[in-house]
């Protein structure tokens, strides 16, 4: 069995990519730990189009069978596509949602123009978690639960009111190391 590689999708506007968030951060905790990360500055950044930013992740970040992506926010619908196509070995969805909440900012994106897959993508991965926040400043809970209930996710929940918009993260960090151990 090849050693789990993670790969980092970030939320839209988040560029470059190493001064956002806990990205970097991760990245540089997993490494030190041995695990190998990926991260790169995405294509149209700001409108995060399911139609750049899916070949980029299969071309660039390099996603297969043995990938982890964490994806945040748009990065989470992201790999949620993603994973209606692709085998994975899992994906780690931090304030993910499943509707453009009626935002023209984030249906631009194209995630959202159609049903999801639920199980195709469960049938594509041999985990799949799920960080959201009851106080989630842009995301209604009741979006995370219906991720929750449809991909069948571990959900992590918490009451932080920060849409995981930190420096640091190592909730996360714990959790995806214990995911790229588990082989």
């Amino acid at each position: 069995l090849m050693a789990a590689r993670v790969l980092i999708v970030p939320g839209n506007g988040c560029t470059p990519i190493a001064s956002c968030n806990w990205y970097k951060w991760l990245h540089d905790e997993l490494e030190k730990s041995g695990v190998s990360c990926a991260m790169k500055d995405m294509p149209d950044p700001f409108e995060a189009k399911e139609r750049i930013w899916l070949p980029f992740m299969k071309n660039e970040l390099g996603a297969d069978e043995n990938s982890i992506i964490v994806g945040h926010s748009s990065g989470a619908e992201a790999a949620m596509r993603f994973i209606e196509e692709h085998r994975v070995r899992g994906v780690v969805l931090v304030a993910a949602c499943h509707t453009d909440l009626g935002l023209p900012s984030e249906a631009i994106s194209g995630y959202y123009n159609r049903p999801w897959n639920w199980q195709q993508m469960r049938d594509n991965v041999k985990f799949a978690s799920q960080f959201a926040d009851q106080q989630d400043p842009f995301i209604p809970y009741g979006e995370a639960q219906h991720v929750h209930e449809n991909l069948k996710t571990e959900l992590l929940s918490s009451n932080r009111g920060d849409h995981f918009m930190v420096n640091k993260f190592p909730e996360l960090l714990q959790h995806v190391l214990s995911k790229a151990r588990e082989g």
